[in-house]
């Protein structure tokens, strides 16, 4: 079966998609990106994902390159002509193709929209075995709350971990606290019980599933605290895991080698995951 990427206005074979090499984004990383899941067909948190999408082009002062209407056929063109059932949806948007330059193009450009979509398993309410994470200092420019393709210090502690033989790396700020993973929020539970998470500042994404687990832990009647928390207490933790919308809820049950709690997933991961996926589930099928 054929796949299908969208590159400004266009449906391509996925093999033979491509960007102008004067592509900002390309060029200086001028650009903004979002992920969102598919199950079973339905799109999660499209909403959010949308919105978030639209606070990082109005922070870089880009302007959309469609309507969110236009946006929200485009995605569903895209998922149909792929099959997509259990996955992802990857959008990008640049400032465009212009000479290059630091400053901003002081003529017309127009951004540019890119989608692809992958599959992948379908995830279910079973958390696993749960991950280990390396920790990493956190290297990355102080505005990290804009979801922009400038990965490249996420990239670098990424594949630290994966050398190392974890999964994730959780990186580490001047005060010796977690900020969040390479490509994930970070969470613990501590011995008393609360779920921690660090506040949403210019130090860390907003991640649209750490907000739909802040309902999903609120109906639950968990103590939720968002405050910084410290690689020292992460290890005493109960219980600790990291959220993404595509790794759902996850337990760490190794930090830096060392077991969090009794190094097995926790039952406040579990019950989150179940939550979660008992959400996912609900939604809205595209057709």
């Amino acid at each position: 079966m054929a796949r299908y990427a969208y590159v400004n206005g266009r449906y391509v074979d996925h093999r033979q998609a491509t960007v102008h090499i004067e592509d900002r984004g390309y060029q200086l990383a001028d650009g903004v990106y979002e992920v969102v899941g598919v199950r079973d067909g339905k799109l999660i948190d499209e909403k959010p994902h949308l919105d978030r999408l639209d606070r990082s082009l109005k922070e870089l002062r880009i302007a959309s390159p469609v309507s969110r209407k236009a946006l929200v056929f485009i995605i569903r063109e895209l998922m149909r002509r792929n099959r997509l059932r259990d996955g992802l949806v990857y959008m990008q948007v640049t400032r465009g193709v212009a000479r290059r330059d630091h400053g901003f193009p002081t003529t017309a450009v127009k951004p540019a929209l890119v989608l692809t979509t992958k599959n992948t398993r379908h995830l279910d309410a079973d958390v696993g075995p749960g991950i280990a994470v390396k920790t990493q200092p956190d290297i990355r420019w102080e505005r990290c709350d804009i979801k922009t393709v400038a990965l490249l210090p996420n990239v670098l502690a990424k594949q630290a971990a994966r050398e190392s033989g974890a999964y994730e790396a959780w990186l580490i700020d001047s005060t010796g606290c977690v900020t969040e993973g390479a490509s994930t929020n970070a969470w613990i539970v501590t011995r008393d019980s609360e779920l921690v998470t660090r506040q949403t500042d210019t130090g860390i994404l907003a991640g649209i599933t750490r907000g739909t687990l802040k309902s999903i832990a609120d109906k639950l009647q968990l103590k939720l605290v968002e405050r910084p928390f410290s690689l020292a207490e992460a290890r005493q933790a109960r219980e600790a895991f990291i959220t993404s919308a595509t790794s759902f809820v996850t337990p760490v049950v190794r930090i830096d080698g060392e077991p969090v709690g009794d190094g097995e997933p926790g039952p406040t991961a579990r019950r989150l995951r179940e939550e979660y996926v008992r959400f996912a589930d609900a939604g809205e099928a595209v057709t």
